[in-house]
C-alpha cells in the first residue's frame, strides 16, 4: 500500500520537526541557523495540513484536536526553551500553558457535547467568534507571528549569543535595540493568543455551568433514587 500523506501524518511531522529544532538551539551558532530553518518548516507544516484536511475532505473532531495539540506542544517547547536560557520571561511561557489549559478543557467539554470543528455544531456560533479564532487570516495572522518570534529568538542566539556567535562585539544600543525587538515581538504574540482565546472562554463556559448544573441536580437526585 503507497504512503499517503494525512492531515495527522503532517500533524506529527511539524511536531518533530519542531522539537529537532528546539534541540538544536545553543549547540553553535551554526546549529542554532539550521534550528531557525526547520522552525519555519515547522510552522509552514502547520498550514499544511489544515491545506490538505480542506482539499481532500479530511477534516474531522479528532484532526481538529490533533491539530490543537500540535499547536500547543510547538509553542510549549520553545517558549519554555527560550524562559530557561534566560531571553523571554517565564511568565511568558507559563501563560501559555494556562491560557491552553483553559480553552483545551473548555473545547473538551463541547466536543462532549457534540460541539466541535466547523459548520453548525462549532463551538462558535458568534461572527466574532469565528473571525477570531477559525477565519483564515486569524489563524495565518497567528501562525506568522510565532514563525516571525521564534524566527527572531533564534537569529538572536546565532548572532549575539552562546560560545560561539557569528556576530561578537556588538555595541550597548544595538544589543538594546535587538532585546527591545525580541521583548515586543514576544509580547505581541502572546496578547494575541490571549485575543483569540476569549471566544473560546465566552463560548464555551456555558458547557462548563452545564456540566456543573448536572452535577448538581444528580446529587439531589440521589437521596431519592435510594
Amino acid at each position: 500500500m503507497p504512503f499517503e500523506w494525512t492531515p495527522n501524518k503532517v500533524t506529527a511531522l511539524r511536531v518533530a520537526v519542531g522539537f529537532a529544532a528546539v534541540s538544536l538551539f545553543g549547540r553553535g551558532a551554526w546549529a542554532n541557523l539550521l534550528a531557525v530553518a526547520l522552525t519555519a518548516a515547522a510552522i509552514a507544516l502547520d498550514g499544511l495540513d489544515g491545506h490538505l484536511a480542506r482539499k481532500k475532505k479530511m477534516a474531522t473532531p479528532m484532526g481538529a484536536q490533533l491539530d490543537i495539540l500540535g499547536d500547543r506542544m510547538i509553542e510549549n517547547v520553545y517558549f519554555t526553551y527560550f524562559a530557561v536560557v534566560g531571553m523571554v520571561s517565564l511568565w511568558l511561557p507559563i501563560l501559555f500553558f494556562a491560557r491552553g489549559a483553559a480553552t483545551d478543557f473548555l473545547r473538551g467539554l463541547a466536543m462532549k457535547a457534540g460541539h466541535s470543528g466547523w459548520g453548525a455544531n462549532a463551538l462558535h456560533q458568534t461572527w466574532w467568534g469565528r473571525a477570531l479564532v477559525a477565519s483564515r487570516w486569524s489563524r495565518g495572522l497567528y501562525a506568522a507571528m510565532k514563525c516571525l518570534c521564534f524566527c527572531y529568538l533564534g537569529m538572536e542566539l546565532a548572532l549575539t549569543r552562546g560560545p560561539v556567535a557569528l556576530v561578537s562585539g556588538l555595541g550597548g544600543d544595538i544589543s538594546a535595540a535587538i532585546r527591545m525587538g525580541a521583548q515586543m515581538l514576544t509580547w505581541a504574540t502572546a496578547v494575541f493568543c490571549l485575543v483569540r482565546g476569549l471566544p473560546v472562554l465566552v463560548e464555551g463556559w456555558k458547557y462548563f455551568a452545564g456540566n456543573v448544573r448536572q452535577g448538581r441536580a444528580g446529587k439531589r437526585a440521589a437521596p431519592e433514587a435510594a
